[in-house]
């Protein structure tokens, strides 16, 4: 993690600090031209895969309104912000008066990033309202994202969201739209973002100073991270390429050699800073097992099938039972990786 934003990949930019935008030239514009005719909605909803550019979108919007404050004098599209600039300083600093980023808050005590965005954020959007309420510029609010907020904390917002503030703008970002409250999605304006196609996904890496040889390694990353930047970063740079090929040896082993197997792979995912490649194997594994169960039902296989979606929900519930525990985790990898073979 990034000693300056604990949210971030090795190898990434913070989105605030990103002048570069790769692959979403048509949300762009629409966002321009609907902030600049006035009529912009209080809340927009960005959907999408994660790691394909939402909050690099999201602050770009933000610094956009934040130069121009008057709709009507606003340019018809949105240029790279110039990150010399009083309003760019402030936003990449996250000392804005006029741009409250609500995320999972770090946990003092451990020093680490807590699971989820809780209520004691959500108020601290109600201060930031009353504190700026008599200045007359724009208020926004960056929720990144949305699937992290917890129950209390999505009742919260959705009282704001059901009474905003004149001049207020909600950016509520969202890798899985289903986790959402259905009232918080009710009162926003969807925008779906796309993965990245492999040429920009290519050149945002180039531009992180990443650029892809061409041989297998672009193959595999291109064909591995399906268009998100976050998980060619995970790819590249936490040995996600090496994560699933040890996966992929534990399904086809056998006896003490299986085991063997199992032990290495969760030793490397229960070591220390390991958060984000367990996290990017508990992906993988999600994808393989409903892969195996679109396959079993393809195949005819009904009863297959449902044994496979059954055992995503129950991994996912072992997990978060090991964590609000504070469970060893390599026994908790351990019988994950029994119960998927």
């Amino acid at each position: 993690m990034s000693e300056q934003d604990p949210h971030a990949l090795e190898g990434a930019l913070s989105p605030a600090k990103n002048a570069h935008l790769y692959g979403h030239k048509a949300a762009e514009d629409f966002l321009a031209r609907s902030y600049r005719s006035g009529k912009m909605h209080h809340a927009i909803l960005l959907e999408g895969p994660e790691g394909i550019g939402k909050a690099t979108l999201a602050f770009r919007l933000a610094n956009h309104i934040l130069s121009h404050p008057e709709p009507s004098a606003a340019p018809e599209h949105l240029s790279p912000p110039d990150l010399d600039a009083p309003v760019s300083r402030q936003i990449a600093s996250g000392a804005s008066h006029n741009l409250l980023h609500l995320t999972r808050p770090v946990d003092e005590k451990t020093g680490r990033v807590k699971t989820a965005i809780t209520v004691d954020e959500v108020r601290r959007a109600g201060h930031f309202f009353s504190q700026t309420s008599g200045t007359g510029n724009w208020r926004i609010v960056l929720i990144d994202p949305a699937d992290d907020l917890n129950r209390n904390a999505a009742n919260a917002i959705l009282k704001l969201l059901e009474e905003p503030p004149r001049r207020s703008l909600f950016l509520v970002l969202s890798h899985a739209p289903g986790k959402l409250l259905p009232t918080i999605r009710s009162r926003c304006q969807t925008l779906r973002l796309s993965p990245l196609d492999d040429t920009d996904l290519a050149q945002a890496l180039a531009g992180l100073g990443l650029p892809l040889d061409g041989g297998k390694t672009q193959e595999m990353v291109l064909g591995l991270s399906k268009g998100s930047v976050s998980q060619a970063l995970k790819l590249l740079n936490y040995g996600g390429t090496e994560i699933i090929t040890a996966f992929g040896e534990i399904l086809t082993a056998e006896g003490p050699a299986a085991r063997k197997a199992m032990h290495r792979l969760a030793d490397v995912l229960s070591g220390k800073d390991s958060e984000v490649i367990f996290g990017f194997f508990l992906d993988h594994l999600n994808d393989h097992l409903m892969d195996r169960a679109r396959q079993s039902a393809m195949a005819g296989d009904l009863g297959a099938a449902d044994r496979q979606a059954k055992l995503v929900s129950e991994i996912a519930e072992k997990v978060g039972t090991a964590q609000a525990y504070n469970l060893d985790r390599k026994q908790t990898i351990l019988s994950i990786l029994e119960a998927a073979r």
